[in-house]
């Protein structure tokens, strides 16, 4: 399975992209217990999702494709929390960090998209 799109950004492109803006994020956080805790979080999770979705693109089966799919779709949701928690604190509240947020949601979304695509077209 190849993770290609006739329209719009490369999903592969997109995922990593994400996870570059989410380390330099990290970077920017308080050094506190706290700030260094949940930067940890969410730079596993962040990076996390572009990983997977390299991992399916070089799936071996459909299953595989979906597993390795599903996989980044939960790190896409647990980003999601972490920076909606990030920004619920008001450790970052600027711009960047809502933008950031609001991608989260997005690959959520397509992620989920294709999953279930997937999963159809079997």
């Amino acid at each position: 399975m190849r993770l290609r799109s006739s329209k719009g950004e490369n999903i592969r492109e997109r995922t990593f992209r994400f996870g570059v803006r989410i380390v330099k994020m990290v970077n920017r956080l308080p050094r506190t217990v706290a700030g260094f805790e949940l930067g940890h979080q969410v730079i596993r999770s962040g990076t996390g999702i572009g990983a997977n979705i390299e991992e399916a693109d070089a799936a071996e089966s459909t299953d595989d494709f979906v597993h390795k799919m599903k996989l980044s779709l939960k790190e896409a949701q647990e980003t999601r929390f972490w920076l909606r928690t990030i920004i619920e604190s008001e450790m970052l509240t600027d711009d960047e960090t809502k933008a950031l947020c609001v991608e989260s949601d997005e690959l959520v979304r397509i992620i989920h998209t294709i999953v279930n695509n997937t999963l159809k077209g079997q």
